[in-house]
């Protein structure tokens, strides 16, 4: 409902909107410093059921990518964590909200994923203290990346993306290209069409 919809962007949007607002004035007068931003798996490339959790960490993406070109230029570090499944409570009842009511047309799509959540819950592939310990190795760096994606369910998870992404964008390309001005063309159909 709308209620935990709002909740969850209080806690995953505007949360760390809030912290970097506290924290960039130090790190833009000391001209150093490492912005390091939680994602997730699902915002790069999200999966059924997972559509408004995906949505905060989609937004967490797209600020933090910029953040990270306004950044640079001052000497600033950012980076966003993207890890996949790890073997936390993150799963558990208390920590997984759901909507109370299912819908038997997502039986086979969201319904599917809540019972491979439930299946899944303490059997993630991905390892804590060794996804703590890269982020750690990760800070230390001199030169460090603007997407960590943790986990070999990750890195299959973006790879499929991008294959996915590159194949539709190469099919449409010649729609996406016939849609600028051509030389000369716009010009004077601006000037001409009346204002309203």
């Amino acid at each position: 409902d709308d209620a935990a919809v709002r909740a969850l962007y209080e806690t995953n949007v505007f949360g760390p909107l809030a912290v970097q607002r506290a924290v960039l004035p130090v790190l833009r007068r000391r001209r150093a410093g490492h912005v390091i931003n939680i994602s997730s798996i699902v915002g790069f490339a999200t999966a059924p059921g997972w559509g408004v959790y995906a949505s905060t960490k989609f937004a967490v993406e797209g600020f933090t990518e910029t953040l990270h070109t306004e950044l640079a230029p001052l000497g600033i570090h950012v980076t966003l964590v993207e890890p996949g499944f790890f073997r936390t409570d993150f799963l558990d009842p208390a920590g997984l909200h759901t909507g109370r009511d299912t819908i038997d047309d997502y039986a086979s799509t969201a319904g599917a994923m809540r019972a491979a959540a439930a299946r899944l819950n303490h059997a993630q592939p991905g390892d804590p203290a060794k996804a703590a310990r890269a982020v750690v190795e990760m800070a230390a760096a001199s030169e460090p990346p603007l997407r960590l994606p943790l986990g070999a369910d990750t890195l299959k998870a973006f790879d499929a993306k991008l294959e996915a992404f590159r194949k539709e964008m190469d099919a449409w390309r010649h729609v996406a290209l016939g849609t600028d001005y051509e030389e000369g063309q716009g010009q004077n159909q601006d000037r001409e069409t009346p204002s309203r």
